[in-house]
């Protein structure tokens, strides 16, 4: 792990593997790179794989602004400009997803390909983005065991594993009240990617698990049809974060698209 200072913040990020083709990899709320640890080791004997947390989670400086995709899309590429990659295929889940969409409006150009997993385009409804505030709210004035436990029926399926459970009470843990208010409310305030869709000429995979009840299947189906020549995988006995409930199908699916991109 290594600290960049860029953007105007500090901003932890891994660089693993080697190799002219990078896999850039962004996280979920409220978790950090961390998650990505298993499709890591599945990627980096072929390719250079480049994990980012973003402010107020995992060990990034703090933001005192709502984090919107649009800052932290700006400090991804800080961290690339950083590392002198100048194309990478990009794989976003749940708020990754919206971030990688961000990332794409700003620098169509960066991305070889791009695998959208348990995410949706569109933004929040009015009462969708109050939430947002209340759990912000309730962030700062209860902590991160509050958000945890408020967190993990909806990021886990109905009847998770023990294993994964105590997985994602980890990886929380290491965010920041802060961090996850703040990441709340730049949610709110991020804009309709839907008609971003259409614009995407890479190549592009949609992951889902089956069991995803934040970003449903069907919120997937829609995405990969409005993608020119998507593919859509699902992943059976995962619920929103398909890669920690059913790693093996998850790394297979993200790693044979990435192995199959044109140079």
């Amino acid at each position: 792990m290594t600290i960049a200072n860029v953007n105007g913040g500090q901003i932890a990020y891994a660089d693993a593997g080697s190799g002219k083709d990078v896999v850039l990899l962004l996280h979920a709320f409220p978790l950090n790179r961390g998650m990505w640890s298993r499709l890591v080791t599945a990627l980096e004997k072929r390719h250079r794989v480049i994990s980012i947390d973003y402010r107020g989670f995992g060990r990034s400086g703090l933001t005192s602004e709502p984090l919107t995709m649009e800052l932290v899309a700006q400090d991804v590429r800080a961290v690339l400009a950083h590392l002198r990659v100048e194309r990478a295929s990009v794989a976003g889940l749940s708020m990754g997803g919206y971030v990688a969409l961000e990332l794409y409006r700003q620098a169509p150009g960066l991305f070889r390909g791009l695998a959208l997993c348990d995410t949706k385009a569109g933004n929040d409804t009015p009462e969708g983005a109050a939430g947002r505030e209340t759990f912000a709210k309730n962030a700062i004035e209860k902590g991160l065991r509050w958000v945890t436990d408020a967190m993990l029926p909806k990021l886990l399926k109905p009847q998770p594993d023990a294993a994964a459970v105590a997985e994602v009470r980890s990886l929380i843990g290491q965010a920041t009240p802060a961090g996850v208010a703040a990441a709340q409310r730049g949610m709110a305030k991020r804009p309709d990617s839907t008609p971003t869709l259409a614009t995407i000429s890479c190549p592009t995979l949609v992951v889902v698990g089956e069991q995803d009840a934040l970003t449903p299947p069907a919120e997937s189906e829609k995405m990969a049809k409005a993608v020119k020549g998507a593919k859509l995988t699902r992943i059976p006995g995962a619920g929103h974060l398909a890669n920690l409930e059913n790693p093996e199908a998850f790394n297979q699916a993200v790693s044979g698209f990435v192995d199959a991109l044109p140079a």
